[in-house]
C-alpha cells in the first residue's frame, strides 16, 4: 500500500512528516528505499532545525546518497498537493473501474525499465549537488527481541556485541520487560555513517545465522546525528 503524506513543504506538511518519522527509520519499512528518495527531493533543504526527526532523517538519507547506497524499491509515495515528486507509478495501472486500493496497490507495482533510469538518475543528481562533506557519525538506540522466554538474553548480547565492523561501536545496553516474562535488549550503538548501514547490520547479521538462532527482530527506537 501507498504511503500518503501531506504536501512537504508546507509548514503542516513538515510537522506531520516531522511527527511521522518519531517512531520511523524511513518512509517505508526499514530500509531505505524509493519511497525515501521521492519525499527527500519534494522537500524544500535545508531543512529546519526546528523538525528534529525530519532533519535527522534527511541528513541520513543524503549521507546514503553520497556513497551511492542501494536503495530498496519501496511501497511508493503519495502527496496530497500534486505539484509534489511521488515515486513514478507502474506503467500498466487498472483500468478506471477499480476501486481506490486496488488503484494505490497497481499504480506502485514493478518498475518499467525506464522508470528505474528515472529513479537511478534522480539519486546521481541529488548526490552531485550534494556538498561533500567529512564523514559524519549517528547514534543509534536498538530494541532487539527474543523468541521468547526461554531465550538466553546474556548469550543474546553477547551473540550482538560479536558482530565488528569499521566504523561500528557498542555501547550501553539494558534489559526492558515486554510482557509474559519475556525480555528485549536495548542497546545503543555508534556508526559511521559512510561505512556502516543500519539496513545491512540488521539483515545479514543480527537477523541472519548464528545469531538468529537468539533473535527473533530487531527494531530502531531513535536515529540521531552526533
Amino acid at each position: 500500500m501507498a504511503v500518503s503524506l501531506s504536501d512537504v513543504k508546507s509548514a503542516a506538511g513538515l510537522k506531520k512528516l516531522d511527527d511521522y518519522l518519531l517512531s520511523r527509520s524511513y518512509i517505508s519499512g526499514y530500509q531505505a528505499s524509493k519511497d525515501d528518495i521521492a519525499v527527500y527531493e519534494a522537500l524544500s533543504k535545508p531543512v529546519s532545525s526546528d523538525y528534529v526527526n525530519v532533519s535527522r532523517w534527511s541528513n541520513h538519507i543524503e549521507a546514503l546518497l553520497r556513497v551511492s547506497a542501494v536503495f530498496g524499491e519501496g511501497s511508493g509515495v503519495k502527496f496530497d498537493s500534486a505539484e509534489a515528486i511521488a515515486t513514478p507509478p507502474a506503467a500498466d495501472a487498472k483500468a478506471s473501474g477499480a476501486d481506490d486500493d486496488d488503484d494505490d496497490m497497481d499504480l506502485f507495482g514493478e518498475e518499467t525499465e525506464e522508470e528505474k533510469k528515472a529513479a537511478e538518475e534522480r539519486a546521481a543528481s541529488i548526490k552531485a549537488s550534494s556538498k561533500k562533506k567529512e564523514s559524519g557519525k549517528s547514534s543509534v538506540l536498538m530494541d532487539i527481541k527474543p523468541w521468547d522466554d526461554e531465550t538466553d538474553m546474556k548469550k543474546l548480547e553477547e551473540a550482538v556485541r560479536s558482530v565488528q565492523m569499521e566504523g561500528l561501536l557498542w555501547g550501553a545496553s539494558k534489559l526492558v520487560p515486554v510482557g509474559y516474562g519475556i525480555k528485549k535488549l536495548q542497546i545503543m550503538l555508534t556508526i559511521v555513517d559512510d561505512l556502516v548501514s543500519v539496513d545491512t547490520l540488521i539483515e545479514e547479521y543480527l537477523t541472519a545465522e548464528p545469531i538468529n538462532e537468539y533473535v527473533q527482530s530487531c527494531d530502531i527506537v531513535a536515529f540521531n546525528k552526533i
